[in-house]
């Protein structure tokens, strides 16, 4: 098996592509080594000490490290836990995957909140995970649309750019009543 490393834009995480399947649809987010129960896979990278953060996409998993790690002596024994757990047999995740992630919203703006959440679904969400995360709807609220960032986006240095000049400018263009666009933790 030959994985291949890919730097994303936040210098604290990367993206290893095994070259296999990880997740059949959906995504799984673990932003702590206690949230990662269903899923042997990111346990087992999580036993890797100094990582912080692990991601699940179609092709990809994202791992996020401590600030005070260094990639050189960390990025090895991670190669290592994704190998064992794909030679084990184990699925990623035991259970299903989250679906596409967006929070429901009823009211009056719900023909707004369509429109950004496809414009998130076919214009934003395949670019980001390029780069190794994900960001979903997680409300709309007097023009303000509040977004939730995971994997390679959740903590990284270019985020608020990304989302202030990139997301929001996009979202905007395209739809007036948007006035700005807002992180969620």
């Amino acid at each position: 098996m030959f994985i291949q490393t890919e730097t994303t834009p936040n210098p604290a995480t990367l993206k290893f592509l095994p070259g296999e399947t990880v997740l059949d649809s959906g995504t799984a987010d673990f932003p702590a080594p206690e949230t990662a129960g269903g899923s042997p896979l990111a346990k087992r990278i999580f036993a890797v000490g100094g990582v912080t953060g692990v991601f699940l996409g179609r092709d990809f998993v994202t791992v996020t490290k401590a600030d005070d790690q260094p990639w050189d002596h960390l990025k090895p024994s991670i190669l290592g836990a994704i190998m064992e757990h794909y030679q084990s047999g184990a699925p990623a995740i035991e259970g299903k995957a989250e679906k596409a992630g967006h929070a429901s919203h009823d009211g009056p703006d719900s023909e707004i909140v369509v429109q950004i959440k496809e414009l998130l679904d076919t214009r934003v969400r395949p670019a980001v995970a390029q780069d190794g995360g994900d960001i979903t709807f997680h409300g709309f609220d007097r023009g303000v649309v509040y977004l939730h960032m995971q994997g390679a986006c959740a903590g990284c240095p270019s985020s608020t750019l990304t989302l202030k000049m990139g997301i929001e400018n996009l979202l905007r263009h395209y739809i007036p009543e948007v006035v700005e666009v807002r992180p969620v933790a």
